[in-house]
């Protein structure tokens, strides 16, 4: 058997249009590509940590705690020590440095190559479940294209996830009565990414069309203001942020306190083991779990859709951030470029950099 070999390649990713991180702006996305080689086998995954600079060069908060230098780092002297020519004894240290890495994406990353490594997860990506629509309104965007959008969604739609929290009160409100004008059927996810005071929050819930929301993704600044904001307003609230969090606990009879589901960030969170185990405690309580990007590229968002397949097959996952990317990356969604190793860039800001390994 061929000595089992890894690259790790950087990549920068220009995008078309902005994408929202919390009330921040990216326009690019940069990450790193793990590849592992066995004989003729290659398998990829992908760490991106939500770090770095937005559009305006200010550091991006409240998302990864890790920085791109900080993986590369780790990954350089763990994977350095992973000597086995055996692909069962290569698999489960894989693992083991997945469990015990500190960043997040590192760790997701490790087992998902780990998952591929031993067939564990599914690479089948011709029938991909599909994706809650993300929606939000662009810098000077009017709401007229917003309506446009809405109006192409497929027939079949049922739920679409609108960013809020983001600008004015009424500029959001007049966002989300124009969806429902154009589409009433649907019921919306809101994601306020804490955007609000508890005071500013029930205002605006207290404006909403109340039987057309799902819930409302981390409304208040304060996660501990959310049940408050329940008993206030009766909209349910789902938790994201908050769950990367070291000291997270699931509240006494969540259900009570309005708290309706989890949305996973895997990238954000740690190995899918440690995904795995939000979830079960989740079920068991009865809250439903929704597995969402950390805004990857084609190869992570195509990792993120067989795990939701597979883990929360009865959810929709929220993957729909795609759009505005230049190129895919490894993976093929559809771009008219795909960097690979053997065509790397660059062209037109995205590149696939020279292993660093």
């Amino acid at each position: 058997m061929s000595e089992p070999s890894f690259a790790l390649y950087p990549y920068r990713i220009a995008l078309s249009r902005p994408l929202p991180v919390g009330k921040q702006r990216i326009m690019h996305r940069v990450g790193l590509v793990l590849e592992a080689r066995i004989g003729e086998r290659r398998v990829f995954a992908e760490i991106a940590p939500l770090s770095g600079t937005d559009m305006d060069g200010a550091p991006i908060i409240g998302f990864s705690a890790e920085s791109i230098d900080d993986c590369i780092n780790t990954l350089k002297s763990g994977l350095a020590g992973i000597t086995s020519s055996d692909e069962a004894d290569w698999v489960v240290e894989l693992e083991a440095m997945a469990e015990s890495v500190s960043e997040a994406s590192v760790a997701w990353g490790l087992g998902i190559l780990a998952a591929q490594l031993s067939e564990q997860l599914s690479d089948d990506i011709a029938h991909p479940m599909p994706c809650i629509p993300l929606i939000y309104l662009a810098q000077d965007e009017p709401l007229e294209a917003v309506r446009k959008r809405v109006k192409a969604l497929p027939a079949h739609t049922r739920f679409v996830k609108v960013k809020v929290g983001q600008t004015s009160m009424e500029t959001e409100l007049k966002l989300i009565h124009s969806i429902l004008a154009e589409r009433p059927q649907l019921k919306l996810r809101l994601d306020a990414n804490q955007g609000f005071e508890l005071d500013d929050a029930i205002d605006f819930c207290a404006c909403l069309p109340r039987a057309a929301i799902d819930y409302i993704e981390e409304p208040c600044r304060n996660p501990a203001d959310n049940p408050a904001l329940f008993r206030t307003v009766g909209i349910g609230y789902a938790l994201d942020e908050s769950l990367a969090l070291s000291d997270f606990h699931f509240p006494e009879d969540p259900q009570s306190q309005g708290l309706r589901a989890l949305v996973l960030k895997p990238m954000l969170l740690g190995s899918p083991a440690r995904v795995q185990a939000l979830i079960d405690e989740a079920h068991s309580r009865g809250i439903r779990c929704v597995i969402s990007s950390a805004l990857e590229s084609s190869l992570g968002i195509a990792a993120l859709a067989a795990f939701a397949k597979q883990v929360t097959p009865d959810e929709a996952p929220g993957l729909d951030t795609l759009f505005p990317f230049e190129a895919d990356c490894i993976v093929s969604h559809g771009q008219k470029r795909c960097l690979t190793p053997e065509a790397p860039g660059p062209v037109l800001g995205c590149e696939l950099g020279a292993s660093l390994l």
